[in-house]
């Protein structure tokens, strides 16, 4: 038959009982003569628990002694897994990211993948074994143990199924696909059969936690068929694929958002040629993403800079800013926290002008200040007050009938 790689994450394999139910999964599909290498997760809260611990032995533990103990977190899902599948009867292996030949760049806690060595984990298929990989780690070319940073498990999955060739990766996980949007907090979201990679991809940067924006990135780039499913539940789940049958009349495909959301602004930046490239290449070099962003001039001429980053780089921004100050050439910086990021996303808005405009009138409709705005071919994004997140969600949802795909969405300016 095929290979199948399959990735668990961390609630699927949260306790004894659930990583037995994942052996079982796993099983099923090598009962159906298919080849399979298992990726999984730290279980449950573990990464959570160890990042404590280690802020509890240090006020700032260094980036590499982090890594050095998040890996942790995997080897014993690894162990626990393949001890499951062992006392039932299957040959099985576990691997670390390194001894799966996974190697990365030589940054600590947001590294990226930059090759696999397959011989390892193909010798181990050849014997007919299953290969379960800890997900979320790999090895720098220094020798440095390394980790991808949060949902690399995701990554590593989609990595190895492209350098397997795998016939398709099945990502499980506690939800049971991808919905229009979090069924938690959006009460009418609905699950979709299907999603283009370039939406899914969207939708994973602007805050939908269903995969990793790596992971879908590696599935588009080299042709990776994904599936999301329930690892409870055996029911179809969503299909990632490059095109999908567009269900009728959507336009906007999806609703997407994210907390902790910082608006930094840079003041007084030098109105020069090179001030915009000097300022995003130096956080580019440090890893810091940064999206939307507002560029103004001063009275003075000078130019007054602000985007929006990520809570957790807020640190390290500032940090990294205020010592390159002399060089980038501007006077100071402020930050506003307490924002959040909502955005709808879908391929139909190419060919369908106005859709923004319908976004931006149904949140005034609903005194709903925005602070900033980004837009792209197939998503709008805006930054709101985190208060009034959920709200706007919500009322974007329904106004593009997400929760009503049979009905065919509108776009109209009053």
């Amino acid at each position: 038959m095929g290979l199948i790689v399959q990735k668990f994450g961390g609630t699927s394999v949260g306790d004894i009982g659930r990583i037995k139910n994942a052996a079982g999964r796993v099983m099923d599909e090598k009962k159906k003569g298919n080849d399979v290498v298992v990726v999984v997760s730290a279980m449950g809260k573990t990464t959570d628990g160890l990042v404590g611990l280690a802020y509890q032995a240090a006020s700032k533990p260094s980036k590499r002694e982090l890594d050095m103990i998040l890996t942790t977190g995997e080897q014993i899902t690894i162990s626990l897994l393949t001890m499951a599948l062992q006392d039932s009867g299957y040959d099985a292996v576990s691997m670390t990211g390194w001894q799966a030949g996974i190697e990365t760049e030589s940054i600590h806690g947001n590294a990226r993948i930059t090759n696999i060595n397959t011989d390892k984990i193909k010798d181990n298929l050849s014997e007919s074994r299953i290969v379960v990989v800890a997900g979320f780690q790999g090895l720098a070319g220094n020798g440095e143990i390394t980790t991808l940073g949060r949902g690399g498990s995701d990554t590593t999955a989609v990595a190895l199924a492209a350098a397997l060739k795998a016939e398709r990766c099945d990502i499980y996980t506690d939800v049971d696909g991808v919905y229009t949007s979090d069924p938690r907090y959006v009460k009418n979201a609905r699950k979709l059969a299907s999603v283009a990679y370039d939406e899914m991809l969207e939708l994973a940067n602007l805050g939908a936690g269903v995969l990793h924006p790596r992971a879908v990135e590696f599935a588009k780039n080299y042709g990776v068929p994904l599936s999301v499913r329930s690892s409870m539940e055996k029911l179809d789940g969503t299909i990632i694929e490059e095109e999908v049958s567009m269900e009728t009349g959507l336009i906007v495909r999806g609703v997407a958002f994210e907390e902790e959301i910082i608006r930094m602004t840079v003041f007084g930046l030098r109105n020069e040629i090179t001030s915009l490239s000097s300022i995003f290449s130096t956080l580019a070099k440090h890893h810091i993403n940064v999206d939307i962003i507002i560029q103004s001039k001063t009275e003075t001429e000078s130019i007054n800079l602000s985007f929006s980053i990520k809570r957790e780089d807020l640190e390290d921004a500032i940090e990294v800013l205020q010592n390159n100050r002399k060089e980038l050439g501007f006077t100071t910086i402020e930050h506003e926290s307490g924002l959040s990021k909502v955005s709808i996303v879908g391929s139909g808005m190419i060919s369908n002008p106005g859709v923004a405009a319908q976004m931006f009138e149904v949140l005034a409709d609903h005194d709903i200040p925005i602070k900033m705005v980004s837009t792209s071919e197939i998503k709008v994004s805006v930054v709101v007050d985190e208060s009034q997140m959920l709200k706007a969600a919500e009322v974007l949802h329904t106004e593009f009938n997400l929760d009503k795909a049979e009905q065919p969405q509108k776009v109209s300016v009053k």
